[in-house]
């Protein structure tokens, strides 16, 4: 069982170039989001609206976004969007550390997209808080035990683009929720760090 007091020790590890950070929507930011919960600690997942033109309508994701002019750093981007996304005020006092930054670049457009993740850790106030604020862009807000996120059982996979013979990636399923993609990678970065292995991607 991982607790709070060793993911915001292996992340103590983790040293990002924050000066690479630029205001800009070229640069993102999401919040890994964790409270305590029946079954242990659990992580905050939203399921983003279907939406023309969005490369990552309807699928599962962390809540977060682009960077604008007014973000001072790239905290101030994910904890931006969490509350505009799900109504969670997320502060410094939240925050456990960093995740490894990631350069992407997306297939259709092959523009490039720097993400920064963080992790949170939130009380049952900051919890019961988290709801969908903004329709258009998330769907629904989930919640889900970090052992089922490591359990083998869990691990399936997703054809993408759905409904044509699309590529097949591997997921974690969550009842109708499947993980996969960015969000996916995200967390392969936090089992990393927690030197762990995810069953999805060994």
């Amino acid at each position: 069982m991982i607790t709070i007091d060793e993911i915001r020790l292996a992340l103590t590890a983790v040293q990002p170039d924050f000066k690479a950070f630029e205001p800009r929507p070229s640069q993102a930011a999401v919040a890994m989001i964790l409270a305590d919960g029946t079954q242990g600690i659990e992580v905050c997942f939203i399921r983003r609206a279907e939406r023309a033109g969005d490369p990552w309508s309807g699928q599962v994701a962390f809540p977060g976004g682009r960077a604008s002019g007014a973000d001072a750093d790239a905290f101030a981007v994910a904890e931006r969007e969490t509350w505009e996304e799900i109504g969670m005020r997320l502060a410094q006092h939240h925050r456990l550390g960093p995740l490894p930054m990631r350069p992407i670049e997306r297939n259709v457009r092959r523009d490039s997209l720097t993400l920064w993740p963080f992790v949170y850790y939130v009380g049952a106030e900051e919890q019961a808080m988290a709801t969908v604020r903004l329709p258009h862009e998330v769907a629904s807000v989930f919640w889900v035990p970090v052992g089922h996120l490591f359990d083998s059982n869990a691990v399936t996979e997703f054809e993408y683009p759905q409904g044509v013979s699309g590529t097949t990636f591997p997921g974690i399923l969550f009842g109708e929720h499947v993980i996969w993609g960015l969000t996916l990678r995200v967390l392969a970065s936090f089992a990393e760090v927690m030197q762990r292995t995810l069953p999805a991607l060994p």
